[in-house]
């Protein structure tokens, strides 16, 4: 079985669930939190499942590492998000 066959479809599968499900939610909620509103248990969950989806993809980082700096500018989004959030909360 050839390894890059099977990866390339589950890259591209994680790619296109990226681009047309979860930044564009994740970019409301961060336009939500730019306006100076806080997070709702939705928000959360979303962000939640979100960042945990991301991680799913570190184990193809050592296969693929084209998409190292693509995955570490998530991560950072992700960081400056929940960042944000927290300053909010206060």
């Amino acid at each position: 079985m050839n390894m890059n066959i099977d990866d390339t479809g589950i890259i591209q599968a994680i790619l296109e669930c990226f681009q047309k499900q979860r930044l564009p939610r994740v970019m409301e909620i961060k336009q939500k939190l730019d306006r100076g509103d806080t997070l709702n248990e939705f928000d959360i969950e979303y962000l939640s499942e979100a960042i945990h989806d991301n991680c799913g993809f570190i184990p193809y980082l050592g296969r693929h590492p084209e998409y190292e700096s693509l995955v570490a500018k998530v991560i950072h989004y992700y960081k400056a998000i929940t960042d944000e959030a927290l300053s909010n909360e206060k």
